[in-house]
């Protein structure tokens, strides 16, 4: 065989192998990522907050389900899930089967876009492409369902709304807004000071992007959560994640990273993917183990 043939035949076969990896691999091989975040009080007890995002279940993902089941083994003192649960009209049971073991302890939530609307097929090389603020919104999905079960059992839907709990002796102010990714935030509705009585106050957006984040940073919040990026989904080794899929730079696609001087950025690369886009390249899905410690 001549070099002109043997070339692109093994440009084709690397490439038919890149896509089996993270197909058949890479997109189940769920990471635990284990952070220290230092905004509370001095001495103050330890407080471990989970943060789970992008969930995007549909029914037939047992492996899914089973592995965010384990994660209740953590006993954390806090689980906030930013979104994205479904991608299916039939995933709400699917959702509270996996959620089913955490959802007995304290719990708060914001809704992602793929939580109102089903995922529609396009081109994937639109993933490696900036966000072009176009929206094609696919069904509707059953979000008020899932949103009802999940509030019945206790967890607080923070859809443009604060309150105050009591979490492992601390007072902790948590405020949340809908996707920015559909224009559905409005901060206007929660904006204000944080609670000069709190420990810590931990703002929520599905959707990172900088504008909302600088108004959680400048109203007093220590700590921001936030999914929606995937990661990068598709990233290139030692070079990382092509695209956010919204106004935060790539570098900052995923992991812990000071805002300001008193506020920190949490970027879950999440734990599912589109239906229609089922891969991942250097980019595990994930959740995280984020211990709130003292300053």
């Amino acid at each position: 065989m001549n070099a002109a043939v043997a070339a692109p035949l093994a440009v084709a076969a690397a490439g038919v192998a890149a896509v089996g990896y993270a197909w058949g691999y890479e997109r189940k091989a769920f990471r635990l990522r284990r952070y220290d975040v230092p905004v509370l009080p001095v001495g103050a007890a330890p407080v471990k907050v989970l943060h789970l995002s992008d969930l995007h279940l549909t029914p037939g993902q047992p492996w899914k389900v089973e592995w965010v089941r384990n994660l209740a083994r953590l006993e954390p003192d806090l689980v906030i899930d930013t979104g994205d649960n479904l991608a299916s009209a039939y995933g709400v049971p699917v959702v509270l089967e996996a959620l089913e073991p955490l959802l007995g302890r304290p719990g708060a939530f914001v809704p992602g876009s793929n939580d109102w609307f089903a995922p529609r097929p396009k081109n994937p090389a639109r993933y490696l492409m900036p966000d072009s603020g176009r929206r094609v919104h696919g069904d509707r999905l059953p979000w008020g369902e899932l949103r009802t079960a999940m509030t019945a059992r206790g967890w607080h839907d923070l859809t443009h709304r604060r309150l105050i709990d009591t979490i492992g002796g601390l007072r902790i102010e948590l405020a949340g807004v809908s996707d920015a990714h559909l224009n559905a935030d409005h901060y206007e509705r929660i904006a204000g000071p944080a609670d000069a009585q709190a420990d810590v106050a931990i703002g929520l957006s599905h959707t990172p992007e900088p504008r909302l984040v600088d108004r959680f940073a400048a109203d007093g919040f220590s700590l921001v959560l936030s999914g929606h990026t995937h990661g990068g989904q598709l990233r290139v080794p030692f070079y990382g994640a092509l695209v956010t899929n919204c106004g935060l730079d790539r570098r900052r696609a995923r992991g812990l990273w000071p805002w300001t001087d008193s506020c920190w950025l949490h970027v879950s690369a999440g734990l599912g993917t589109s239906p229609y886009a089922p891969v991942r390249f250097a980019c595990p899905p994930e959740a995280s183990l984020l211990t709130l410690v003292a300053r």
